[in-house]
């Protein structure tokens, strides 16, 4: 790997695991210093901790609910205070709630909204007070931002569309201060939330113009992009990494 990314420092939410875990790795091996919030499995954000320390990077996991402001918060503050600096911010923690339009519960409802929306928008209010020139904010969305083959996604289709409105919002309102605001729309992507060998996985192949699940690697690899000096101009932007699901 370069170094593009070196002198550095990231925060990915949600980098315990899948897409974040990749994410986090990536951005360590291109150099940054990066640092992870997790929820659940402590050990498990640790082992990244661990990865990110073998690339000779600095690591750090921080417990944090993201569905909760505050935490949100102080996830991003202690990052920028545990590494001097932060450069990149990944909103990357997120749900994926499916089932009957009927049966979506108002608290469902709450928390998905939470933890997509309410926690990315404070989430980069508050990396914006520590990113400098050349800063980074990259949203992760999804294909179903763009394209509902088929139901029970409603609400999950709903929070990840707002990313996009955040993201143009974003770059408006930074880009005089030279940082950029992009969001990644990943498609199926074989991880332990949505493997590929699960039931449902055929069907879901079969959407694709490539007719295979995508890689966390190959989403990690579009997030590095946009974090080093390819994506010097580029913000604003809707980026796809589906497959050609949207096609």
């Amino acid at each position: 790997m370069s170094a593009e990314l070196a002198g550095r420092a990231a925060l990915v939410t949600g980098g315990g695991r899948g897409i974040g875990a990749a994410i986090a790795l990536r951005l360590a091996r291109e150099g940054a210093d990066v640092a992870v919030t997790y929820v659940r499995a402590p050990q498990r954000a640790a082992e990244i901790v661990r990865g990110i320390e073998a690339a000779g990077r600095r690591g750090l996991a921080i417990a944090a609910d993201a569905s909760d402001p505050a935490a949100a918060t102080g996830a991003v503050d202690r990052a920028a205070a545990e590494f001097g600096r932060l450069d990149i911010l990944v909103n990357n923690a997120g749900i994926a709630p499916y089932g009957p339009l009927e049966d979506v519960t108002a608290e469902e409802l709450d928390l998905t909204l939470a933890l997509h929306v309410r926690a990315a928008f404070v989430a980069a209010q508050a990396a914006a007070r520590h990113l400098g020139p050349g800063g980074r904010i990259v949203n992760i969305g999804s294909s179903l931002a763009e394209r509902v083959p088929y139901p029970g996604w409603t609400l999950y289709a709903m929070s990840k569309s707002a990313l996009t409105g955040l993201t143009r919002g974003l770059a408006r309102d930074l880009g005089p201060r030279g940082i950029t605001a992009n969001v990644v729309q990943p498609g199926s992507t074989d991880t332990e939330m949505n493997p590929a060998d699960s039931p449902d996985a055929e069907f879901e192949r079969g959407f694709t113009a490539l007719g295979r699940y995508g890689r966390a690697e190959e989403i990690a690899a579009m997030v590095a992009h946009l974090a080093g000096p390819g994506g010097d101009y580029v913000t604003g932007a809707a980026i796809a990494v589906d497959g050609g699901y949207a096609a």
